[in-house]
């Protein structure tokens, strides 16, 4: 899907982005419609969920129900991942740096929700465009990057870590051995008994 999304992109005549506007215009439902500038560029909405597992660091108050609402944004289709995260931050007053969140493409098919990482340089209002208004088919989420506690560590802490790890793993595996071997000699001796006639 997203070869052939970047590849549409890549091929989309003016004429086409004016057929697609158009289209997606026809079947918008909340007045949140696409504007094709004569240049080409378009502009229009995409609404973005929250999803963040903490609060985020604020330089004020954080705006109430920041965290699982659904944020609307006016951008460009020249906007790109990166910019659209800045612009969600900026809107919450977040000062966290923005390499630490994400945004998701969400899509349902067949019964099946599916979310997908965009990179960076992806166009979420072209996304927007190709999929259509309806949030049910394809909505866009933000979460922070799963990055564990570990970057705190040095390299040589964490190589200890995996030793220590290593080790325990072993002592785990070589107890469950010794418990399998105890339960495999009562059950050898069970069977014993069971065969010899008293």
């Amino acid at each position: 899907d997203v070869e052939k999304e970047k590849e549409t992109r890549n091929y989309l005549s003016k004429e086409e982005i004016k057929e697609k506007v158009h289209k997606y215009n026809l079947a918008v439902t909340d007045k949140l419609k696409m504007t094709l500038n004569s240049n080409g560029i378009y502009t229009g909405f995409i609404k973005v969920q929250m999803e963040l597992c903490r609060p985020p660091q604020t330089s004020g108050k954080l705006a109430p129900g920041s965290n699982g609402c659904m944020n609307t944004l006016h951008i460009s289709s020249m906007n790109t991942v990166g910019e659209v995260i800045e612009a969600l931050l900026k809107k919450f007053l977040v000062t966290e740096s923005p390499a630490k969140f994400a945004l998701y493409k969400r899509c349902h098919r067949e019964d099946q929700v599916y979310a997908c990482k965009l990179s960076d340089r992806e166009h979420p209002l072209y996304l927007r465009l190709v999929a259509g208004p309806r949030t049910d088919t394809l909505s866009f989420v933000l979460r922070e990057h799963e990055i564990g506690e570990w970057e705190a560590f040095s390299l040589p802490e964490l190589q200890n870590f995996l030793r220590i790890l290593d080790k325990e793993e072993d002592e785990q595996l070589q107890s469950l051995k010794r418990r399998y071997a105890a339960y495999r000699q009562q059950l050898e001796a069970a069977l014993s008994e069971v065969r010899t006639p008293g």
